[in-house]
């Protein structure tokens, strides 16, 4: 699971910003809210622009550097830093072992540095600037065989600049590839939790969005068990409703509300709340095997009533997965659902404070949080 991140100069976060999940005040209620000694859960609030998008996606930088992808748009650094690359620093802990890989980045596309450590000790570390290498432990991981000239000749060869994966693929990215480990092995299961890692910002979505990627959630649907399932989300959520998925003519798949008489097209009869449920049912179908995921805006358009019972529902049918959510909704600020180290105020200055450290009360569990916070209780930290 995932210890400690810390991110510098990335988008509007000039200095280091740092969760640390081991930061637990020893709370006896809301305790599903911790795993393995972790946060498990966590509510972050934040005022706009204040980066709880940009924190998402510092998070799921992991994924994308090990994995490649779509490049992302829009600015990178911070703009009005004069450093040159943005830092990411993830922790994590395996059973018994505890690694470290940690990178910086000019760009989505070039790497700067790169660095693993397991326990401590150096795994191997890669400059990229100066072109300065250290591949001695690699014995270590079980890879002391891989052919690291190989892969310093093919990262770094010019004729590859143009190529998706840029002049400097990342070594852990390669290692992975080129080294056949063991499914214990730490660095694999690294891999896999950062393979597993979703970010998704719900708030954003729109119809036309939901015809873009119908047509895979309509094949999830054609599992009987998955439309039964998005019916019965729905119902507990209070949309009382019957769903049909049913092909056309012309072969295309249609979902439908089904009344007595008629159908209804779904997504032409369908709320913006409605639909915002249908996304989060697609991320519920995805989060089965996710080991970590951030839930940008998960309640744009629910009731405050419904956002809580999301978030009970997602606390009880992925009580080992890692979730951050974010939210303006101060009803959400309650020990009924999380608890005072769970629940985090993000800064306009870039500052992310747990709510027992924004305070000089001594915070329990009959404390009315949100009424604090609207008083301004924590409002220094905003």
């Amino acid at each position: 699971m995932l210890k400690r991140f810390t991110v510098k100069n990335f988008k509007n976060f000039k200095d280091s910003i740092s969760i640390d999940f081991e930061n637990i005040a020893g709370y006896q209620f809301s305790t599903d809210c911790i795993v393995d000694g972790l946060i498990g859960k966590m509510l972050i609030y934040g005022r706009n622009a204040t980066g709880k998008t940009n924190l998402g996606k510092a998070i799921a930088d992991i994924r994308f550097t090990l994995f490649g992808g779509l490049v992302k748009t829009g600015s990178f650094l911070n703009v009005d830093s004069q450093e040159e690359s943005a830092a990411f620093s993830y922790v994590f802990q395996f059973g018994d072992k505890e690694l470290t890989y940690r990178y910086a980045r000019y760009s989505e596309r070039e790497m700067r540095e790169e660095e693993l450590l397991i326990d401590g000790q150096t795994i191997f570390r890669c400059d990229f600037f100066n072109e300065e290498y250290n591949f001695d432990n690699l014995k270590y991981i079980g890879a002391e065989t891989a052919n690291t000239e190989r892969y310093l000749q093919n990262s770094l060869d010019e004729d590859d600049m143009e190529e998706t994966l840029g002049p400097r693929l990342p070594f852990l990215r390669w290692l992975t590839s080129n080294v056949a480990f063991g499914n214990d092995s730490p660095v694999i299961r690294l891999s896999d939790y950062a393979e597993k890692m979703l970010f998704i910002t719900v708030g954003s979505v729109t119809a036309f969005r939901y015809r873009r990627i119908n047509d895979r959630f309509f094949e999830a649907l054609e599992n009987e068990g998955n439309l039964k399932g998005l019916e019965e989300f729905l119902n507990a959520m209070g949309v009382e409703c019957k769903l049909v998925l049913m092909k056309l003519p012309d072969g295309r798949k249609e979902l439908y509300f089904a009344h007595e008489t008629k159908l209804l097209p779904f997504y032409e009869s369908a709320s913006s709340g409605t639909l915002a449920l249908v996304d989060l049912y697609r991320i519920i179908l995805r989060a089965g095997s996710a080991s970590f995921l951030y839930l940008d805006e998960f309640d744009a358009f629910y009731h405050y009533e419904m956002a809580e019972t999301v978030i009970q529902f997602f606390k009880k049918k992925y009580p080992g997965c890692q979730m951050i959510i974010t939210t303006h909704n101060t009803n959400l600020m309650t020990n009924r659902l999380l608890r005072p180290d769970c629940l985090f105020i993000l800064s306009r200055t870039g500052t992310l404070t747990a709510l027992c450290n924004a305070t000089m009360r001594e915070l329990r569990e009959g404390h009315n949080l949100e009424k604090m916070y609207i008083s301004g209780e924590f409002e220094k930290y905003e």
